[in-house]
């Protein structure tokens, strides 16, 4: 029956009931008295019932038309309910929010999004993977909320913030041969080993581009996933990383590592904050991204957000 009933129905039966009166009810209804009069025959139509009968000078409703009422009024609250614009409450947030980016952002920046989370939404999981570039094209298949990235240019298919842009330099120990070396040039950082750290964005291309155009090529001697780890070998041995200039300033502060910037030109890292967009307007999902942006505003340990 639903497919022949014109829901605004609903609103007039429920006036209509409580007003007894049409002409009173045609006045809240803001329709003329001929409408509400073929509103109610439609009604009694539907209902089988006369809804409101005759006493006298009066209308009095029928027993359906109480018990309609009832029922009415909670339909029509679940209505006000269901596009109601309530205010988007993040103590009572239930749900798991996952969030993709690289092993830097893990270690440094995620620690500090916990704890925030914690206090002002205790009822939300929190989810994290690592960012693999094949995650680009499918981030909402594969139930990614929320990544962060470096990419040449914001993706076309996904909403985006740009968080900011630096260039690479070259990481090494701080003993490192070429630490202080005074002829710093290409040919220099080519002739050593590199470290990789493949976990999360591509953080050298543009290194290695930049060599190819000037016919050269360094060598990829150690791959590890992790941050972590990668410090740790750097400083055992004469191995250089290229690495974006605010992860090489900040774990050089807690290792005895040092930096140097290219001695060629290289195109800057951009990082980018991206969801699908099918999350613009989710208070949720805005809420939590606005989180990660204050973080990485204040954090040290984060390129500094343009």
């Amino acid at each position: 029956m639903i497919n022949h009933i014109n829901l605004n129905l609903l609103r007039s039966l429920q006036v209509l009931i409580e007003e007894c009166h049409v002409s009173r009810a045609a006045a809240r209804l803001n329709l003329t008295q001929s409408a509400v009069s073929r509103q109610l025959g439609q009604l009694r139509e539907l209902c089988d019932d006369p809804l409101l009968v005759r006493d006298g000078n009066r209308l009095l409703p029928t027993q359906r038309a109480q018990a309609l009422l009832t029922k009415v009024n909670q339909v029509l609250l679940q209505a006000d309910e269901l596009f109601n614009d309530a205010p988007f409450e993040p103590e009572s947030w239930q749900q798991e929010f996952v969030f993709a980016s690289s092993d830097y952002v893990a270690q440094f920046i995620v620690p500090q999004i916990i704890p925030i989370l914690g206090k002002r939404a205790p009822l939300l999981d929190f989810s994290y993977r690592l960012w693999q570039q094949e995650y680009l094209l499918n981030m909402q298949q594969l139930g990614i909320d929320l990544a962060s990235t470096m990419l040449p240019e914001a993706p076309n298919h996904l909403s985006s913030i740009k968080i900011g842009e630096d260039q690479p330099v070259c990481l090494m120990r701080a003993e490192h041969p070429l630490s202080a070396l005074s002829d710093w040039c290409a040919d220099a950082i080519v002739s050593y080993p590199h470290l990789k750290v493949t976990g999360g964005g591509d953080k050298d291309t543009h290194a290695d581009l930049a060599l190819k155009e000037l016919g050269l090529q360094r060598r990829v001697a150690v791959k590890v996933p992790f941050f972590s780890t990668a410090v740790k070998v750097l400083q055992e041995t004469d191995l250089l990383m290229i690495v974006p200039d605010h992860i090489a300033m900040n774990i050089s502060q807690d290792a005895s590592l040092v930096y140097r910037p290219l001695p060629f030109q290289c195109l800057m890292h951009q990082y980018w904050l991206m969801w699908h967009p099918k999350f613009d307007q989710d208070r949720g999902h805005e809420w939590m991204r606005n989180q990660v942006l204050d973080v990485m505003r204040i954090s040290p340990k984060s390129i500094q957000i343009i």
